[in-house]
């Protein structure tokens, strides 16, 4: 019956395309949505890196600044006026970043004053002097007043200042004075351009410095002097370093990575937070990309594989029910299924390879997807670097020649078992983010903490040639303190203690695996001897004591 035949054919022939279609969607669907959610990871980590590196430097730099004014205000010239012109000349001469810096008196005139700028002027009412005669001030960023029409502006901007003041003190320890200093804020400007330039070609990246106010301070075109109000803000006071995916004031979503300025060293910081942010849409377009292209593979062999069932429906039938009940299997995620290899007509073999072909492509590209994620170097859930980056790191390091001892710390929470299994596994992550940050804070920025697993985690002291060695012992201190602060999660005050195993590279072994062994049996021996403390190996003989 003809009518029959014809039924068959199409039946065949579009049977052939919704399978390929079927196949190439579901691919589709699934390898363009895991893209997206890597991308957007690895997207966020990265941003929320760059802002902590940014923030970080920031406070470096004000730390800088800080000790740099302590240190001038005791030199005994500054306080005979007309020696201290001299020197106030010499040092906005050699620091860029130094917009004006003045000596005043205990009534508030200046005495001494870079390029000679409101000399015998009277500031006492202005805050750095103000501040600054009480004792040591660092001041938040705030427009030019008194300087906005003397100082040279080649931008035509306005001039904004961070200002810096100490008192200056006679031999008997009297106030004679207040060493004034206003640093330039284009100085921030200069440090955002330097970091962000390897990020520089994706596309809408933008970065925001904002005060402890909400007031973005540095930011694009028409950002700045006006208030901010977005989760990431929120959330970078309590978290310190993140990302998240969010809504912005002008409707559009962006990747936010975030990051607080918590100071540096003895210097408490300002408060300030760190936002760079992408377009989502900038930050998907790669697995947008991938996805239409599997779905243009998918449709061009829908087609192909329609006509040849047309023209071949009685050859096809068979074996395409059988390519048809893997397809489905395929689709039911069963494991090791294979399009089946048939005989027959040409044509069909060359279905059947294809598709083998098809499902093989798309396969490896998974596949390649998973390697890529293997081969991270940071841990996802605390953004803190993983264990593979901590071993090769610290073997480069203990291999280099030259290099200065350094010390390793191997850490483990104590008690966190018992969050995991009373408030669930979502509590126990929240407790990991927070002690990763914690730590985090603990450390200089050239120190490396990485999480090798679970509750673990491992600490780098780097040698630093020029600079004094750190205690370890405080750091250790410090550590233990910060982690034993209580974490709230979901309304309750979790709280988790910290076992410390120290190990000195070279003092006791040669390679990394001795020190890491060394550094693990010391950990063990906080642990047996009641925990929430430091131990220290004294040699390789496993000889430990306790530092904490």
């Amino acid at each position: 019956m003809p009518w029959k035949k014809k039924g068959l054919r199409s039946v065949v022939a579009i049977s052939g395309a919704t399978l390929v279609v079927g196949m190439a969607a579901l691919m589709s669907a699934v390898i363009g949505s895991r893209s997206e959610r890597q991308m957007e990871q690895a997207i966020g980590r990265s941003l929320s890196e760059a802002a902590f590196q940014m923030a970080d430097k920031l406070d470096t730099d004000m730390w800088a600044r800080s000790n740099q004014v302590s240190v001038l205000a005791r030199i005994d010239a500054l306080r005979d006026w007309p020696v201290a012109q001299k020197l106030v000349d010499e040092l906005k001469a050699k620091d860029h970043t130094l917009a004006w810096v003045g000596a005043l008196d205990t009534e508030g005139r200046i005495m001494a004053s870079s390029g000679g700028i409101l000399l015998g002027v009277n500031a006492s009412t202005r805050p750095v002097y103000k501040e600054g005669i009480k004792g040591h001030f660092v001041g938040d960023v705030h427009e030019a007043v008194m300087l906005a029409k003397l100082l040279p502006n080649p931008s035509g901007e306005p001039m904004k200042f961070v200002d810096v003041a100490t008192p200056m003190l006679n031999d008997e320890g009297e106030t004679v004075g207040v060493l004034a200093t206003h640093f330039s804020w284009d100085w921030a400007r200069e440090v955002m351009l330097t970091l962000m330039r390897p990020m520089q070609d994706r596309r809408g990246l933008e970065t925001f410095i904002v005060s402890a106010d909400g007031t973005v301070l540095l930011g694009p075109a028409g950002s700045m002097g006006h208030p901010l109000s977005v989760g990431s803000l929120a959330a970078a006071r309590t978290e310190e370093i993140g990302w998240a995916v969010e809504t912005w004031a002008d409707g559009k979503s962006y990747v936010t990575g975030y990051a607080h300025s918590p100071g540096h060293a003895s210097y408490p910081g300002l408060g300030w937070t760190v936002l760079a942010r992408q377009p989502v849409e900038a930050a998907y377009a790669d697995a947008t990309a991938l996805r239409r292209e599997i779905m243009a593979w998918g449709a061009g062999f829908a087609l192909l594989f329609s006509a040849l069932a047309w023209f071949a429906a009685g050859w096809i039938t068979r074996p395409l029910q059988a390519i048809a009940d893997s397809a489905a299997r395929l689709r039911r995620g069963e494991p090791g299924v294979e399009i089946p290899e048939v005989r027959g007509a040409a044509e069909i073999a060359d279905l059947s390879r294809t598709l083998r072909d098809l499902v093989a492509s798309l396969t490896k590209t998974r596949n390649d997807l998973v390697k890529m994620e293997d081969a991270a170097y940071q841990d996802r859930l605390t953004s803190l670097p993983n264990r593979r980056f901590f071993e090769q790191y610290a073997e480069a390091l203990a291999n280099r020649p030259g290099t200065q001892p350094f010390t390793i710390l191997c850490l483990d929470l104590d008690g966190f078992k018992p969050v995991n299994d009373t408030l669930g596994h979502q509590a126990g992550d929240a407790v990991l983010r927070q002690a990763g940050a914690r730590m985090s804070s603990c450390l200089r920025s050239d120190d490396v903490l990485a999480r090798t697993g679970g509750d673990e985690f491992v600490i780098v002291i780097n040698p630093i040639p020029g600079r004094p060695t750190p205690v370890v012992a405080e750091i250790a201190e410090r550590l233990i303190d910060a982690v034993n602060e209580p974490v709230l999660v979901a309304g309750r005050a979790v709280q988790v203690g910290c076992s410390i195993g120290i190990a000195s590279w070279p003092e006791n072994g040669t390679t990394l695996a001795q020190v890491l062994e060394q550094a693990d049996k010391a950990l063990y021996t906080a642990k047996r001897s009641g925990r929430n403390r430091a131990v220290a190996c004294t040699d390789r003989a496993d000889s430990c004591t306790a530092v904490v």
